[in-house]
This record gives C-alpha cells, structure tokens and sequence, in this order.
C-alpha cells in the first residue's frame, strides 16, 4: 500500500547494513477506505490535518547492551499550537505494528466476503437483495461494497503495512553503538512518516492510541494536553461493551475475569482527571476536579499528594490512589514505570502555576488573583435589578454553547425587562426556552430548601423549568434526610454563559428584586411588577408562587418593598473560575442526586487560555503549552451613562486632595463623553490617586495573606506600556462599543475596565464535596479591613459579628474593623466607617407579633454586634474615645416614599438593603453573596461565591470602585434627603 519492503541484507564486506525504506505516495482515494469503519463521520476524527513527529532521542537501559529491543525512542508530537512527547520502546511499535497488520487483513477478508456475496447474487444463487439505482449515491472508489472486483483486490493489496523498517535487526558489534542509535533513529522516523502522511490512518483507533490522544486532546478550552493513557478502574459502574464476551476460557471456572476492574482512557488536564469509555468518546464516564488539598496528612509527612503510589502485596499488581475532596480512587496500570510516570504526571498538573488548584492562593481561596498580567481580566459593576437583569437577559440571548444558572431562588417567570406586558420574549422562561431550541445546554443548580421553614417552592421551579425543553437540567440540592444538612443553604446568585462572561452578587433571579434606581412603592395598575412580583414579605409572603400572575397583595392598600442591590459581571479567567466552583457543585449534587441518571451529565472545567487584549482588542497569541488562543468575546452594549451631576456629589467621606475637585469634575463630562483631556491627561491624573496598603501595627486576625503584586504600589502599575499608543477616539469607541446596557439605565452600570481580581467562596464538604473548609470571603473582608488607609464602606443585609473572645459569633469582620477604629485614634489620623443596612429583617410580622420571633432573633444579633452589651463596638469605642466614636463609625438604613395610584394615599417603605458590597479606600471592592454573619463568612455553613476587585486599569482617570461608590453615595444621600435617614445607633 504504501512502499515496496526492503528486509536487512548483507554486503558480503561490512556486516549487516540497513536499508532505507523506498516510500511512494499513499493513494488518498484508496487509504480513505482502508479504515472506514472508524471514521465514516468527519465529526469523529480526532485529527483533523496531519501532526509532524520527530525522534528526538534513543536510548538503551545498559551502554553495554547494543540489543535493538532495548531501545527507547522519545518522540515529539506537533500538532497545531500543541506539542507533547511520547516515550516508546520497540515492543510498543511492534505492538502498532502488528495491530495495523491484523486491521488490514481483517478489512481485506471482510470485503473478500462481500465479494463472494456479490457474485452469488450476480449468478442468482443464495438470498438476492434488490439494489435501487440512484443518482446520488457516492461513486465506486467511495462505497466498497460496490467496487470493482479488480479494483477491490489491487486495493485490498496496497492496504498492507511496510514491515521493513519498524527497526533495524542489528548483529550486537563492539564500537558499534552510537552508529546503531543513529541508523535506528533514521529507522523509525521513516516508520512514523509512513502513517503520519494520511489522514485516514493518523485517525485509526492503532495510531490515536499510539500517539496518546483523544477526542479531549485537542480542545483548547480544557488546556494543554498532558499525559493520557489506558488504565485500569474498580469504581465505576459495569460498562457495556465487547469486551464481556472476550473473557478467558478458565473464567467459568476461577473467575479470573470478574475482579470487577475495567479499562477506561484516563485523560489528564491541568485541572482535572476525566475517565473516558475510549478514546474517541467525548462524554466522561468520571470526572475528578482538582481542588485545595489539607496542609498536613495527619502523619507529619508534609501536605497530602495528589496522587500516590501504593504498595500491594502481588509483585505482579501496581496501584496508585488520586485523592481529591472527599473522593480517593484507586487505579492499577501494567507497570510499576507507568505508576510513577501517572503518579509524577497528575502531582505536577495539579501545582501547575499559575492556577496551582491543589494548593491555597491568598486569603485561602481556591482561585488564584488574576489581572496580575494582560490576561483579560475584567469587570463591570450593576447597581439594582433594572440594570443587572437585562444585562444577563442579553448575555442570555447572545449564548452559543452553555449556560449555568446557580440560584438560592430562581423563579421561571421572572421578567428581566419592564415593563413586563410588551416584553413577554424577556421573560426568564422564554428566553432559556429560545436558546435551548438552538442546541444550547443550560444546567441549572437550585437550592432545595426545607419546605416547613422556606416558601420559595424549588419543587415547582424545577417542574416548570424542566418542561421548558430536553436541553435544560435541573438539579436541586442538599437531600436533607441523606445529607443531614437541615440548617444551611446554597446561597450563590451565579450566571454563566459560555465560559466567557458571569454574573455574580447579591441579585438572585426571582421575584421582588427587580427595582430602579427611583425604588418606586406603588404600581397600580400593574405595569412594572406584575403578580406576585409585586412584592413586600414584611406585610405578607405567598404560601405558593404557582399562580404567579395573581397579586398576593392589595394594590390600593400596601407599598411593595423597595429592593436595593448590587450585581457585577466578570470575563476572562475570573469567570472561568466562576465557572468551575459551580462545575465543583454541579458534578458533587450528580454523584449524590443521580448517579445513574444519563441525562444528568458530569461537567468539566474549562482551563484558563492566555489571551492577549487591550481593552477589548481581539487578538492571538502562541502560548506555547497552553494551547490555542481565541479571540475574546463580548457582548455588545450601548452607552449608559448620564452626564447630570455635581461638584455636591462628591462623597463626604471621601479623602479630598487639592486637586480632587477638578478631577470628579472630569467624572461628571466623561459619563456623558464630553471631556476637554486629552488621555495622558487623565492618565497623569489616576497615577496620583493616593493609595498604597501599608502593614498593620496590630497582630492581623488571619494569616499572612500577602497582597505583595496584587495591590502594593498599584499607582505605579496604572498605565500600562501599550497604553500610549492609543488615541482619545479609539478609547471612546471601545466604551461605546462594550457598554451592556440602554442609555435608560441612568447611571447604573459601571464601565467595563480591565482589573486585577480574584474569586473567593464559602464552601465545605457538604456544599462542595471538598475536603477543606474554605472561608476565603471572611479573610477577605479581615485583611482588606485591617490594610484600609482611609473608608470602609459597607453595604449589607445583615451585620452580625464578634470581637475577639466572643464564643458565640464566631467571624471577625467587628475585630477587623475595632482594630482600625483603634489604629486611626491612636495615630489621631482620619478614618470612616459607613454601614447600611436595612431597617428591619425582610420576615413578614410586626416586631411584638407571636409568629415574627425570627424578626426579633436578627435584630438581637444585629443590636448586640453594634450597641448593646459589651461585644458591641460602640460599647468598647465609647470607653475609650467618648462621643468621638461616632467620627470613626456611622450605620444607617434607608426608606423610600410615594403615592400607590395617581391621586392615591401616600405610603412609605423601607427600601430592603440586600447588597453584599464592601469598599475600600474606593480602590478595592468586594462584591458577591456572603452576607456579614457566620452562616455566610464561615464557611462549614452557607455556601457563598464573591468577586475581590482592586484597580489596575482606569476608566478615563477614575478606577472601577471610584465609580461604584461615587453613585452608591450619591443614591444614598438623594434617599436620605428626601425621606430623612434612619440611624439605627
């Protein structure tokens, strides 16, 4: 088929000499049906153009021992932007060799078959099948069953595979062996050139399995390739194949067969191990997502591996466990060679830099900072539901392959844009009903709450959501019974779409939370909150949200609740992490809730793909191992910003230099896109943004977490090398371009700048299946405390903490932030901490009512952390500074006021505070789910996902945070002024 062979001969003079295979070019029309039977659908390939491989090196166990059986040859696979080694032994190319062999006299017996059958039917002899003629089917050369038979038999011969020089047979001559390495070099480069020159046989279940790749080889979005191999697996559930028949003659007898181990494809990635049935199956049969593993393994042996080598008892068996979480898996493989190259190879994967998964990053969080260098880092803020659910509904629209939806309340009939009668296509239902007819998968993740104490009905929500269409799974989760988990919940508010841009913070997607910036208490008639939207749980929860269209309450009578919130979006790698917390819930609520349950898949993470970009910018880049690049996607957006302020809008607390009037002068032209600065102008001006974290003079409450090249000397690090080169134009058409939302959002939405950031969560065995604790949020909010320079600015639901020593609440946000106060009066410096909160918890009954003691417990708790008792922090203030505290700490709440109806009684409701934001020094955000209490901090409890933000890039000389506290203060005191603030101190 594809050369003529040429066997070692003598010369009668030197001894035995190799001759060098004389190859011909491959047909292409008859290779492409040498092996049809593995590659009739191009959609099965693996390769899709041809890889170049190259000897790199061949060696032998013993320089004495000249034996060609003995060499090693390490082989460099290109293919594409990926590159890997194989290190093979003669025995494994004779193993290929032989397997290519049998394939092509089994194909040639199989059509010598149809043949026969064929002239039989042509002499009317045995059973004759009626063949209809028509135009459209394949020629001869495409359909085999049909060929000639001369055609057929000179085919079937150029199938055959060269024998000639897998390897040279090389008489054992002293002084003979560097001139053996080298003709054997030659030798097997040839061998190689001769599969990989065609497509067809570069695809072949022999050669895909030679070359150690997979159908999960090639796709960038799961990293570089890494080691794969066929291992041996007890865990997994029997797997339907051809193997059940092949079993040894003895097996009736001894069972030698039934030790219920089975071979699976075991592919590594820099983040996880997935099992597959072969290697051209796409669907993992088990998946094992690495994540932080413990400090110590509890025998002084330093941090717990990865994976680890075991020792049996049979010299003939070689195991090696992974550990991962709560799971630990034993696998077997041929050799005790190949248990240390698995051991060595996940090990390594599993610290890779930067993500390192299987060690902690600062603050303890299992994702690493991110935005350290030009990796696409961004972020862009929501404030109130107007803004942030029609960004996700857009975002919703433009998805092309997935979407993740994680809710502690997801409500199907939630309208995403209002009013609500002339956006019927907007309603949540519709639109995962529209992207799922197009083939998107869309996994949704809802909390199962304890019905007895919870009314938001998960049942219902599941039933309707998964009636929308086949493509869209639901699982609910914890099963209280099983878990024993009865007091906690999965409290996350996460979109993702396509791995490219998520969604996070304090929104969930359900009823009462969509609001405007205006925080209207009346709407009658119904045209903004239809139903049960129209919503206040402190007059009265619905027992049942089935008839979502039928108001639970009286228009003309009751205010809804204002709903006050904030949401963010994130892309690039940030997101990706994002993404893989929820893949972590996801693949651990399968494992417990549907095991067995084919239409409930597992889910694999998709690895961080270095990117370049400016700003935006699509563009690619070779990063080596790390595969192929893509080009960023964003979704479109249009300008949003208003352009009506004042210099009176600058927050009190903020720290004033001589210069800072004019500067917020420039904030208040560039919303609208009018500015007289040129943008080096604006650049000079952020570099002067006073801001640098400074060590604590007081012990810190969590470990050293190092901020050292996250936020140390960030004014330094502005403006980047590739910034001068762009104009005041271009600037401008980017923010046009990548704004999100409708110019109607007035001031809402924040820019979308390229920032430094970091994913920190709430999570445990429970929630996670992981097998650490991790309280990243609470060391967050500690250590960002203790570095603030000037303002802590805190928006909450909830404020219930402790100082140190209290053996009832157990997070220290109040320690962090007493310690401050502390630090600020001892230094006689200034320092501001503002908290809003809201006025009363959001449980429907009066404060003296029987059935509102939850009411009463919150507002204990909350009292107790700020004013009553001696672990309040204005108890221990006040006795050491006086009335002088109150220039240190302020809390407030807010409320809102109007007419129900034109002409209609005026009414006044508090506006429900249900942010989870914190600022600092209006340089660094934390924006997320986790509420300040110790179900959400300390992470055994609620599972809970937040974003860290701190600067890097400006938006036109003002930083991300700047902007989302200059609105948040600016929305505030409107309230305050015009319905008079509450302070609750």
């Amino acid at each position: 088929m594809l050369s003529t062979e040429q066997l070692m001969m003598g010369d009668g003079v030197g001894g035995p000499r190799y001759v060098q295979m004389q190859s011909e070019p491959p047909e292409p029309s008859r290779l492409s049906y040498s092996f049809r039977e593995d590659n009739s659908h191009e959609s099965t390939r693996i390769f899709d153009e041809l890889p170049q491989a190259t000897i790199i090196q061949v060696s032998r166990p013993d320089a004495g021992d000249i034996s060609p059986m003995l060499l090693t040859y390490t082989i460099e696979v290109q293919y594409k932007q990926f590159k890997w080694q194989l290190v093979k032994k003669a025995s494994h190319v004779f193993y290929l060799h032989f397997a290519l062999k049998k394939r092509a006299f089994i194909e040639e017996i199989h059509e010598k078959q149809e043949q026969v059958k064929e002239w039989l039917q042509n002499l009317g002899i045995g059973d004759h099948t009626a063949v209809i003629q028509d135009e459209d089917e394949p020629d001869d050369e495409a359909s085999p069953l049909r060929a000639d038979p001369l055609r057929a038999e000179e085919s079937a011969k150029s199938r055959d595979v060269p024998s000639s020089a897998a390897l040279p047979i090389i008489r054992p001559t002293i002084g003979r062996q560097h001139s053996m390495s080298d003709r054997a070099k030659t030798a097997m480069q040839g061998y190689l050139n001769h599969f990989l020159g065609d497509i067809d046989f570069v695809n072949s279940q022999e050669v895909c399995r030679f070359l150690e790749v997979s159908r999960l080889s090639f796709s960038p979005e799961y990293g570089p390739k890494l080691k794969e191999d066929f291992i041996m697996v007890k865990h997994l559930p029997k797997i339907q194949d051809d193997d059940d028949i092949r079993k040894c003659c003895s097996c009736q007898w001894f069972g030698c067969c039934k030790d219920n181990w089975q071979k699976v494809w075991a592919v590594l990635k820099p983040g996880f191990l997935a099992f597959l049935k072969d290697p051209f199956d796409p669907e993992p049969l088990d998946i094992i997502v690495f994540d932080v593993l413990p400090a110590s393994d509890g025998n002084g042996e330093g941090r717990v591996s990865l994976a680890k080598e075991i020792k049996d008892g049979n010299p003939l068996r070689h195991y090696f466990r992974v550990s991962c979480g709560t799971r630990c898996i034993k696998l077997r493989t041929k050799s005790n060679a190949k248990v240390k190259d698995w051991v060595a190879a996940i090990n390594d994967a599993g610290l890779r830099p930067p993500e390192g998964w299987c060690h902690p990053h600062r603050f303890g969080s299992y994702a690493p900072p991110r935005g350290l260098t030009e990796d696409d880092s961004q972020a862009q803020w929501f404030v109130d539901g107007e803004s942030a659910f029609e960004a996700i509904a857009l975002a919703i629209e433009e998805a092309k392959s997935e979407i993740f939806i994680c809710g502690w309340w997801v409500c199907p009939e939630l309208y995403m844009r209002r009013p609500f009668h002339t956006n019927a296509s907007f309603r949540l239902d519709a639109l995962l009903e529209a992207k799922a007819k197009q083939g998107v998968q869309i996994y949704i993740l809802l909390y199962k709450e304890v019905a007895i104490a919870l009314k938001i009905n998960s049942v219902y929500s599941k039933r309707k959501l998964v009636g929308i269409h086949e493509n869209v799974r639901v699982l609910r989760y914890p099963d209280h019974f099983s878990s024993g988990v009865y007091l906690w919940s999965h409290h996350e508010k996460i979109v993702i779409v396509d791995h490219q841009i998520c969604f996070l913070g304090g929104l969930d997607l359900c009823f009462g939370r969509y609001d405007s910036p205006e925080h209207k208490v009346g709407d009658c008639p119904p045209l903004i909150w239809p139903g049960k939207d129209y919503y206040n749980p402190r007059e009265s929860e619905p027992n049942s949200w089935e008839d979502t269209m039928k108001d639970e309450l009286d228009r003309k009578k009751y205010p809804r609740m204002p709903w006050h919130d904030v949401h963010c979006a994130l892309w690039g790698p940030p997101c990706r992490d994002v993404a893989r917390h929820f893949v972590q819930r996801w693949n651990y609520a399968k494992r417990n809730k549907a095991p067995h349950e084919q239409a409930i898949p597992l889910l694999m993470p998709q690895h961080h793909m270095v990117i370049p970009h400016y700003m935006g910018m699509n563009g690619e880049r070779d990063n080596g191992s790390n595969g192929v690049a893509r080009p960023h996607k964003s979704i479109k957006r249009h300008d949003s910003f208003s352009s009506r302020s004042s210099s009176q809008d600058i927050p009190l607390l903020m720290p004033q230099e001589a210069e800072g009037g004019e500067s917020f002068k420039e904030e208040l032209k560039i919303n609208g896109f009018h500015t007289g600065h040129s943008f080096h102008d604006q650049r000079s001006r952020s570099s002067r943004i006073p801001f640098s974290f400074r060590k604590s003079r007081v012990e810190p409450l969590v470990p050293d977490l190092p901020m050292k090249g996250f936020v140390d000397e960030l004014d330094q690090n502005l403006v980047q090398p590739g910034m001068k080169k762009l104009d005041k134009d271009w600037w401008e058409k980017q923010e046009r371009g990548d704004q999100v939302v409708s110019p109607e959002e007035n001031g809402q939405v924040g820019p979308r700048v390229s920032c430094r950031c970091q994913v920190i969560r709430s999570v445990s065995q429970w929630s996670a299946g992981t097998s650490q604790t991790e309280e990243s949020i609470h060391n967050a909010y500690c250590s960002l405390i203790e570095k603030a320079e000037h303002f802590v600015y805190i928006e909450n639901q909830f404020f219930i903490s402790g100082l140190s020593g209290d053996d009832i609440i157990k997070n220290r946000v109040l320690e962090a932030l007493y310690r401050r106060i502390m630090r600020a009066y001892n230094e006689k410096k200034s320092f501001r901490v503002i908290v809003v909160i809201p006025l009363l918890p959001g449980f429907q009954g009066g404060l003296d009512d029987n059935g509102a003691a939850s009411v009463r417990a919150i507002m204990h708790w909350q009292y107790r952390t700020i004013c009553r008792g001696s672990n309040s922090i204005l108890h221990n203030l006040n006795d050491l500074m006086g009335s002088r505290m109150h220039d240190y700490i302020s809390f407030y709440g807010l409320r809102a006021y109007g007419r129900l109806f034109d002409g209609g009684p005026i009414a006044s409701s508090q506006i429900y505070v249900h942010s989870k934001i914190m600022i600092v020094d209006d340089h660094t955000a934390l924006i997320g789910s986790g509420n300040i209490n110790d179900r959400s901090l300390l992470g055994s409890r609620d599972s809970e996902d937040c974003d860290f933000v701190a600067d890097w890039c400006t938006y036109r000389g003002q930083g991300v945070c700047r902007f989302i506290h200059g609105r948040q203060a600016k929305k505030g005191r409107k309230i305050c002024i015009k319905s008079s603030p509450f302070a609750m101190v």
